[in-house]
């Protein structure tokens, strides 16, 4: 969530790194800050809240110098506060930082045990220091930061200044996004390509493991290994609200392609390896009401809904509390049997849905604990909940929900971690092994969205057909009714997703040789009885279109058309199954020619019930 900044030229810079991070404002925040070397040393202004007190701060102290970084932090590691703003200075070394580093306390503790003195709470400060030692230590900036990087575990997106080499800003990525924006006689950088667009339309796009070393007159590319290379920028022409888009054609495939951050952002400073624990800083639920939860109610609408679903398969694994997922506009009229040892959770995107709202102040009237998963802080839900798991997932613009509903899944499970750590059903050793699969998570998403080739040819055969079925088992049920729901959406496509098992009990009547079935078969213990339906499908001429584990060419051979998903623990499918099913609906409706991102009928928050 947290948005980079920096420029080296010829102008007074804080100006252009203030309005860079006003164009950041989107990615959220709690804090901001600047450092600007002024031609004798950097000097550091940080505040908290929001960026007009930073610029009241530089209009009292004004800070010329033509070579600075800025940053908007968004709390992790240690709470919103000035002296955990970035940037982080240690001797002459000054870091801003977007990700997080895992094995910080390991080299805090190293670092200290050396005399390293840390002022704030942050991984961040992590940098500076380590930096600094190398460069004790005789080398430049660049070889030091180079030095230091292959110790740091996690993710990172880093700019860096230092006194001793005014006249660049060295800069290395790994699963945060950097942009280097090329102008005349000086050069600039962001998180995002919005933050530039006002000084040049010339980027470079630093790609995972990659460093630069950023000077007024050019960049130079390199490899965490010192291989230097190089890479053809990149002219952009967008309009405003292209940018916006991030040059993608749709709001809805731009926030499909975000997903891997938007998980990052969603795990970011909850998850803890070390302890194998889960922190949730808007969770107040003691160990002894967590104890007395004898039910738990999901409850939502839409894609909420699905997201639900598999929340109730976490939470009944890991915590082992029973647990139901309401409709939102049904609840209320069933007279549920609610109680004050009832946990009640609504899902929500927008933290605004009626229903969902009104079933949300049933629940309360009844005694039920209220917990809410939102995207939008100080949304309705939110406030009216006793506890808040935000999703960070950052504005979600086009109505066929993508990103909320991959963050909504990941929130859950950390829910149902957390409360299995305080009931004891699930053990340290257990849970660190599930919080090391959902850290390397974002990567294999990323690794499925890496060559949209094969689904773009599966659109483009299937774009006419008049119906499609989705099938699914186990945790990969929902992930049925989400890819029918997607496609229904966007195409007007006729879709219904159902458990494999129940096809035989009905939607089998409607299979012939003009129909699509989606068959989702990744391996695992449902996997057999899944592959027993598709071969019903084929035997009354359906067209089945498997989506299976990388390399599973027993599904190709009898499938039609086989897409292909990354090698997952069995309680992680969902995450990964999902994705070519938004991009099959997003490639048909796109072919087809409908409106994506704001489908006929449909609003993205439903706020009536």
């Amino acid at each position: 969530m947290c948005g980079i900044v920096g420029y080296i030229g010829t102008q007074d810079c804080a100006d252009i790194l203030l309005r860079g991070l006003e164009r950041l404002e989107y990615r959220g925040y709690d804090s901001a800050g600047l450092a600007i070397f002024d031609g004798q040393r950097t000097r550091v202004t940080r505040s908290v809240g929001k960026l007009v007190n930073l610029g009241a701060r530089m209009k009292a102290a004004p800070v010329p110098g033509a070579v600075g970084i800025g940053h908007t932090r968004w709390a992790t590691h240690g709470r919103p506060s000035e002296e955990n703003a970035h940037p982080h200075t240690a001797g002459p070394v000054t870091v801003v930082h977007n990700g997080i580093v895992e094995n910080h306390m390991a080299l805090r503790a190293a670092l200290e045990g050396r005399g390293h003195v840390f002022t704030s709470e942050t991984d961040t400060e992590i940098f500076s220091h380590c930096i600094r030692e190398q460069i004790d230590a005789g080398l430049d900036l660049t070889a030091a930061v180079r030095a230091i990087i292959g110790d740091i575990e996690g993710s990172y997106a880093i700019a860096v200044i230092s006194e001793t080499e005014p006249d660049k800003i060295v800069v290395a990525k790994n699963a945060s996004p950097l942009v280097i924006g090329l102008g005349e006689g000086e050069m600039f950088l962001a998180s995002d390509i919005p933050a530039l667009l006002h000084h040049t339309r010339d980027f470079i796009y630093l790609h995972e493991q990659e460093m630069a070393v950023v000077t007024a007159a050019g960049v130079e590319l390199s490899t965490l290994d010192g291989e230097v290379f190089e890479r053809t920028p990149k002219h952009i022409t967008w309009t405003p609200s292209q940018a916006e888009k991030g040059g993608y054609k749709h709001f809805m495939l731009k926030e499909i392609h975000e997903q891997p951050r938007a998980m990052v952002d969603t795990l970011r400073g909850r998850i803890s390896l070390e302890t194998g624990d889960v922190h949730l800083e808007d969770v107040s639920l003691d160990d002894a009401r967590v104890q007395a939860i004898d039910r738990v109610y999901i409850c939502a609408c839409g894609t909420a809904w699905h997201a639900g679903l598999v929340g109730k398969r976490f939470i009944e694994q890991w915590a082992r509390i029973p647990v139901e997922v309401d409709l939102a506009s049904e609840f209320r009229y069933r007279d549920p049997l609610v109680t004050e040892n009832s946990l009640f959770i609504a899902v929500s995107q927008s933290g605004e849905t009626a229903d969902t709202l009104a079933a949300l102040k049933e629940a309360k009237r009844l005694g039920a604990r209220v917990l809410s998963v939102c995207n939008v802080m100080e949304s309705s839900i939110a406030r009216e909940s006793d506890d808040v798991v935000y999703t960070h997932a950052g504005p979600e613009i086009g109505v066929a929900s993508t990103k909320a509903f991959m963050t909504q899944m990941l929130a859950l499970n950390m829910v149902a971690l957390f409360l299995a750590r305080r009931r004891g059903t699930a053990t340290p050793d257990v849970v660190t092994h599930a919080l090391d699969q959902l850290s390397h998570l974002p990567g294999l998403v990323e690794q499925a969205l890496s060559d949209t080739s094969a689904v773009e040819a599966v659109a483009r055969k299937y774009m006419h057909a008049r119906d499609f079925l989705y099938l699914g088992r186990g945790e990969n049920f929902p992930i049925a009714l989400e890819g029918a729901l997607k496609l229904k959406e966007i195409s007007y496509i006729h879709a219904e997703g159902y458990a494999a098992g129940e096809m035989k009990h009905g939607p089998i009547a409607l299979i012939d040789e003009d129909m699509p079935v989606v068959v989702i078969s990744p391996k695992g213990t449902h996997y057999d009885k899944t592959s027993s339906n598709l071969q019903e499908v084929m035997a009354r001429q359906g067209l089945v279109i498997g989506i299976a584990t990388e390399g599973d060419e027993e599904l190709a051979s009898v499938s039609e058309d086989i897409l292909y998903v990354p090698v997952v623990e069995q309680f992680l499918q969902p995450f990964i199954t999902t994705i070519p099913l938004q991009l099959l609906a997003y490639h048909v409706a796109d072919m087809k020619g409908t409106d994506v991102d704001q489908p006929r009928n449909l609003a993205k928050s439903v706020t009536v019930e």
